[in-house]
């Protein structure tokens, strides 16, 4: 019964799926390893979506719209966000402004461009497209759990509340959920390619919020599902997916 509860929490809070009445949101704080399940749901939706076309230009597209509509654009918001506090000059404050004020500039319009072209062109060099938006889905969402629990929290607010739940045992539950990418009919080195890309864009995310803003917001957790995502599919593409 707590596990059903914490999963509509967790899926109110990550897609736009209807899931009946209004779940708990410490339900979902308390059991943020189960978002990997989210990945599931929505890349599983989207690859469906996907498989209605044949050509893979219009395909690729289609997956990539429907993952963001059903996440609510949520996390688009967050690398759009992200985007504009790594564009602002001058002091780490003001970076930290820029982040988190709800007005959007250069840098959000730059990071949505430039991560959306280089996903669509990720996702539309692959043999499988289907397969690669549940991959990338899935990966992006426990890259979130990384940063839920590893990232430190710059302010109060939304991340450092759920951060505040957080145990360190919740990454190596969360990593079981990623045990059935393996039984896709795709090769080990893709998939083992895509949790590198994964934790290599986590590092890298965590090591700069750190420099810029001095740690982890939501935003910043909002982003790097998208550009996990993004790294997946590229690390798809190249490896022969």
């Amino acid at each position: 019964m707590i596990i059903t509860e914490a999963l509509r929490a967790m899926l109110q809070f990550t897609t736009i799926l209807p899931m009946g009445r209004h779940a708990d949101y410490d339900a979902f704080a308390r059991h943020a390893y189960l978002m990997p399940l989210s990945g599931y749901l929505v890349g599983g939706i989207a690859g469906l979506f996907a498989m209605l076309f044949a050509e893979p230009r219009i395909a690729g597209a289609v997956a990539l719209a429907v993952a963001l509509v059903l996440t609510g654009l949520n996390h688009f918001d967050g690398l759009c966000d992200l985007g504009d506090g790594m564009m602002a000059h001058g002091s780490r404050e003001k970076r930290v402004t820029a982040l988190t004020d709800r007005t959007l500039g250069a840098g959000a319009v730059g990071a949505a461009l430039v991560v959306t072209l280089l996903a669509y062109a990720g996702i539309t060099s692959v043999a499988w497209i289907a397969g690669a938006i549940l991959i990338a889905e899935v990966m992006g969402k426990f890259a979130q759990v990384l940063l839920i629990v590893i990232g430190h929290s710059f302010h109060d607010g939304m991340f450092s509340y759920i951060h505040g739940f957080a145990c360190w045992w919740f990454i190596p539950l969360s990593g079981l959920f990623l045990c059935p990418l393996l039984l896709l009919p795709v090769g080990l080195f893709s998939v083992g390619g895509a949790m590198a890309s994964t934790l290599l864009t986590v590092g890298i995310l965590l090591v700069v919020t750190r420099q810029l803003f001095g740690g982890v917001n939501g935003d910043i957790v909002g982003a790097s599902h998208e550009l996990t995502r993004c790294m997946v599919l590229l690390s798809l593409a190249v490896t022969g997916f």
